[in-house]
């Protein structure tokens, strides 16, 4: 396993560079279009845009990859992304910045499907929990450290956007100069919405869900913390531990979904969230220590919401169904992430910057309902459990393969080649780590046999 990391830490640091510059400008964008004093209305119509993008690069971007390789669609979807951020302070224009936005969610939905293609390549059946697992924790650790960037420059400039265009553009070096050969692009079992939804209707609904109240946060969030008077290193704060909130509630949530029946644990999780979510609103511009609180609190549940969607719907599926229900999934969570920033926004407009808090308690009530007395109250029973898996719907665009929970896994032609090459490297008739074909091969087998 060690030697497996090392062997990724290229890739890793890519990763990390790619994230935390995404992350970074996620919050750097509703932070300056809320200084330039746009309503809450539009910022949630550009902010959107992204959403709209990275659900069409997860259905499109693929193709591209296919066509010109790993390699070459990475250094185009990288490019095209730092020209979109250094375009942005150029013009601050809705329209341009809608479309800068809807350009940047497909190409960065390029991107993670080259670099999770390649880390998953590096799989076998071994490694392959934990190898998801510190995938899970880079993309958490990533995420966070891009909100405490915005602190670095003065967001009314260009500094701060040239900073998120240099870690886009040093996310490309490493990956740019591995030997590795491309891998492929799997093409899993499609599986409708529709059937989806008949087979597991909470779980359908607590994807959707989750995309709404995550992408309101990250598209909305930095707008309230500047519409209640936070200071760029409490905004920073702000933002940075609810993303840490969410990382440290994942594994107490992981044991007790192990232990206890899913379904009642999410409509406790949802319950729990809810109220954390008005009490953020109620406090909002009182104490920023417990508001902060509160606010990390809700994240971290509401951000647990998805996995165990995940988990309920896997627990319904049969096994060679668990990856088409996860990318069925993913595009339920898509369509979510569009429309959140859209609601939070109107009722930012409503009721000012707590109305983010309220709109998403009353997009909770409305799980709970449909889990206490709606279509959800009819979830089936469940004889067995699978072992539940911290997922994180970003992190998990190209690594689906991955969840040790899909049994139809297999191990790519990279990592047979490294385990052939690890066993080379410790043959002492082989310190070169080369593989190479017994010696005595050639006289034992006859030269004309074809078997």
């Amino acid at each position: 396993m060690q030697r497996t990391i090392v062997s990724l830490s290229s890739l890793i640091v890519s990763i990390i560079l790619l994230i935390m510059g995404n992350a970074f400008l996620m919050t750097l964008l509703g932070l300056r279009l809320s200084i330039e004093e746009f309503s809450a209305g539009v910022i949630g119509w550009i902010l959107a845009f992204y959403s709209i993008g990275f659900v069409a690069g997860t259905l499109y971007a693929g193709r591209i990859i296919e066509k010109v390789g790993h390699i070459r669609a990475f250094a185009v979807f990288a490019a095209v992304l730092t020209a979109s951020v250094l375009i942005y302070p150029m013009a601050i224009e809705a329209n341009l910045w809608g479309a800068l936005r809807a350009v940047g969610g497909f190409v960065m939905a390029g991107l993670m499907i080259v670099m999770e293609s390649w880390f998953s390549s590096k799989a076998d059946n071994r490694n392959r929990a934990s190898l998801f697992a510190i995938y899970q924790i880079v993309f958490f650790l990533s995420t966070a450290g891009g909100q405490v960037l915005i602190r670095v420059a003065d967001p009314s400039g260009f500094i701060p956007f040239s900073l998120a265009a240099v870690l886009v553009v040093l996310a490309l070096t490493p990956l740019s100069l591995t030997r590795r050969e491309s891998p492929s692009i799997a093409r899993s079992e499609r599986l409708s919405l529709t059937k989806l939804y008949r087979k597991s209707p909470a779980g359908t609904l607590g994807a959707l869900i989750a995309g709404l109240l995550i992408s309101a946060f990250y598209a909305m969030g930095p707008v309230f913390a500047n519409r209640i008077g936070l200071g760029l290193d409490q905004l920073s704060n702000f933002m940075a531990s609810a993303i840490v909130a969410a990382m440290l509630l994942a594994w107490p949530i992981g044991r007790i979904c192990d232990h206890f029946d899913r379904y009642r644990v999410m409509l406790v999780v949802a319950i729990v969230a809810a109220v954390s979510s008005l009490i953020a609103a109620a406090i909002s511009n009182n104490s920023v220590v417990v508001l902060v609180l509160f606010v990390g609190l809700y994240m971290g549940l509401s951000a647990a919401i998805y996995p165990i969607a995940v988990a309920i719907t896997n627990d319904l599926m049969e096994s060679h169904q668990v990856t088409a229900a996860s990318t069925a999934l993913l595009l339920s969570y898509g369509l979510g992430s569009i429309i959140g920033p859209l609601i939070s926004a109107l009722f930012m407009e409503l009721l000012g910057a707590r109305g983010l808090f309220i709109s998403n308690a009353l997009i909770l009530t409305g799980l709970i309902l449909f889990m206490l007395v709606g279509p959800g109250r009819s979830h089936p029973k469940v004889t067995r459990q699978e072992h539940y898996y911290t997922t994180t719907p970003e992190a998990a665009l190209g690594v689906s393969e991955l969840d040790p929970r899909n049994t139809e896994f297999e191990e790519s032609a990279a990592s047979e080649a490294d385990e052939d090459s690890s066993k080379a490297s410790d043959n002492p008739d082989n310190p070169s780590g080369i593989p190479t074909t017994s010696g005595t091969e050639p006289e034992d087998q006859d030269p004309k046999s074809t078997s």
